[in-house]
């Protein structure tokens, strides 16, 4: 596999997949473990390749077993290892909901040990994949003290995020936006870098409305603005980048400035990371509030297989501009 800068662009999953490639030839600790991530090379072809140059001992082919396999990592990690766990899909990662939430994230409270182990997973909806492969199941890591939960929104941000959560002592969950994975490309950097996680990232500067949002949201996110500057209304963009630990000031910030929030996520309504970001605002930034603040988000049901259902189901661009103008009314 070449990790050169590609001057046309590297895809979203090429950013990924180089990110764990140069990590592991940086790093001999570092190894792969999940289904069919070895010879079959990942269900999205992530770790194609990689068997062949690593090895059978470093790229690990496992059951249909995600609690053992997490478990597996958890003990390779306070062993001194960097083991890096692939979910095939990131709704399966609720087969492995023990180990992670009762053993890897509690493990250095109860005993000072680090537990340097990333968790990966395809997540979210737009593939026409049904309510069984299509979740983002971010909001129910971000409850649990102890773990450091990831949505990249770009590929830049995918490639360095990815490289920082291996090299993170604490125990990392890293989601993957799969409809990303092929859609988007940006011209990385050739050497090495990492992007600072708990680090949100303002994507697009205004002056009159904030969307707060991550991930594949990120996307709608920027062409509501595009289309809302063409009616003369400015719209600030802060990406997060990192579910949890939050960067509250770069949000408080941003509402400072504007006056007004939409809370932009792909995930159910209720109880959603755009819930804890409105209560943050509202106990924080409340004197700085022109209007209210305003959730978008996929309603509370399970995500529909039908594709004209689905797009229903997932935030629009045009869920988002209504948002604007309700607010630019204040």
């Amino acid at each position: 596999m070449s990790t050169a800068g590609n001057q046309k662009g590297t895809s979203y999953i090429d950013a990924i997949s180089q990110a764990l490639w140069e990590e592991m030839e940086r790093d001999p600790s570092i190894f792969i473990m999940g289904e069919d991530i070895g010879i079959y090379g990942g269900a999205f072809k992530v770790t194609e390749g990689f068997i062949d140059h690593f090895g059978p001992e470093r790229v690990i082919d496992m059951p249909i077993a995600e609690e053992a396999f997490i478990g597996m990592g958890v003990g390779a990690a306070l062993m001194g290892m960097r083991p890096i766990v692939e979910v095939q899909y990131a709704d399966f990662i609720s087969c492995g909901w023990d180990q992670i939430v009762n053993v890897a994230a509690k493990m250095h409270y109860r005993t000072r040990d680090a537990v340097p182990m990333v968790i990966r997973g395809p997540s979210g909806a737009g593939l026409r994949a049904g309510p069984f492969h299509s979740q983002s199941p971010e909001g129910w890591f971000a409850h649990v003290p102890g773990l450091k939960v990831i949505v990249p929104g770009t590929p830049y941000d995918a490639k360095g995020l990815l490289k920082a959560a291996i090299r993170d002592d604490n125990p990392v969950i890293y989601f993957e936006h799969k409809y990303l994975y092929r859609r988007l490309k940006e011209v990385l950097p050739t050497g090495d870098y990492t992007v600072p996680i708990s680090k949100a990232d303002v994507q697009r500067e205004g002056d009159d409305v904030t969307i707060v949002t991550y991930g594949a949201m990120l996307q709608t996110a920027l062409e509501a603005a595009r289309r809302a500057q063409e009616k003369g209304i400015s719209v600030e963009v802060v990406d997060l980048r990192t579910i949890f630990p939050l960067d509250k000031d770069t949000i408080l910030n941003s509402v400072a400035k504007t006056s007004k929030a939409i809370m932009l996520y792909e995930d159910t309504r209720t109880l959603g990371i755009g819930a804890e970001i409105s209560a943050i605002i509202a106990e924080e930034g409340f004197e700085n509030l022109d209007g209210p603040i305003i959730r978008v988000s996929s309603p509370d049901a399970p995500i529909p297989y039908s594709p004209p259902l689905e797009d229903f189901f997932l935030p629009q661009v045009d869920d988002v501009l209504a948002a604007i103008d309700k607010l630019s009314a204040y």
